[in-house]
């Protein structure tokens, strides 16, 4: 049986941005408590929560007192360093877990995973120097795309690899020591779907959305998104597929292709809120980050 959180417990946020200001905001609607714990100054969680720990992520004693001040820890973005995450759960619990954030943080282990459990993705290979990269254009062919393994997001950390370009430039443009080349695909548009899961295992998805890219980052989401009732029915599965499959206990993004013939490839997965799921907030019963919360 899944506990349940009593009113006045405190949650541990990892990441003070906008993402944690809006779950500390929603935690505080029912009737919960945000402790704060992030590196930097000056962050929009800590204006809306009742304390804030700064340090850096890799400060055992900090990790160790924000643990045993708080009842459950969440994060508001998936580039937490395991190691603290650990440290952490060692003290209280953590969701999601350490095990999830391995899988998110590293598109070669994001790709494996996916493949695994039977979800198509984008063609892929990974890159660690110009003779891998080589072996890789010979797979998927041009034009591909060249993405670091980690941290890379909004566009950054990648580019394009097209006919005429120069491989081991654009190598060196990425500056990362591992990579993936993913093939390029003709898709008619990009879909997300959140998915929440609890510790019981109970699952539930909101309606997939249409997301529109300028630039690389996200612009404008249409809820619901225009497709078919099987595309839509299709994207929900995938969605809780992986939550269950990865272990998931809070709340996350999924990113599709679909492709023009009705395929789903999966893009990405984000073990947090999202930015596409913040229609949520006015649209549903629950939020995001009520559901989180």
């Amino acid at each position: 049986m899944t506990k349940r959180l009593p009113p006045n417990s405190t949650i541990g946020i990892f990441g003070g941005g906008q993402l944690g200001r809006m779950t500390a905001m929603a935690a505080a609607r029912l009737g919960y408590k945000c402790h704060i714990y992030a590196p930097e100054s000056d962050i929009p969680a800590s204006q809306v929560s009742a304390t804030t720990t700064r340090a850096p992520y890799d400060d055992a004693a900090a990790l160790e007192a924000f643990a045993r001040s708080v009842d459950v820890v969440t994060l508001e973005f998936e580039n937490i360093p395991v190691e603290a995450v650990n440290r952490v759960a060692a003290i209280t619990a953590v969701h999601p877990g350490a095990g999830v954030l391995e899988i998110c943080q590293d598109r070669i282990r994001e790709k494996s995973f996916l493949n695994g459990i039977g979800i198509g993705t984008a063609p892929w290979a990974e890159v660690t120097d110009i003779e891998s990269l080589r072996a890789a254009e010979a797979k998927i062919g041009r034009p591909a795309v060249l993405k670091s393994a980690r941290l890379g997001y909004d566009g950054k950390g990648q580019a394009a690899l097209r006919d005429g370009d120069d491989a081991a430039g654009i190598l060196a443009s990425v500056g990362a020591d591992s990579c993936i080349l993913e093939g390029f695909i003709d898709f008619a548009l990009e879909v997300s779907v959140m998915v929440a899961r609890g510790q019981g295992g109970g699952i539930a998805t909101w309606p997939a959305v249409e997301n529109r890219h300028v630039n690389h980052i996200l612009d404008t989401t249409i809820a619901p998104a225009d497709i078919s009732a099987k595309v839509a029915a299709k994207a929900g599965e995938i969605a809780r597929h992986i939550a269950g499959e990865i272990g998931l206990v809070g709340v996350m993004g999924v990113e599709m292709f679909v492709t023009r013939d009705e395929d789903i490839l999966v893009n990405e997965m984000a073990p947090r809120p999202h930015n596409s799921g913040h229609w949520t907030i006015d649209a549903c019963p629950a939020s995001q980050f009520e559901q989180l919360a």
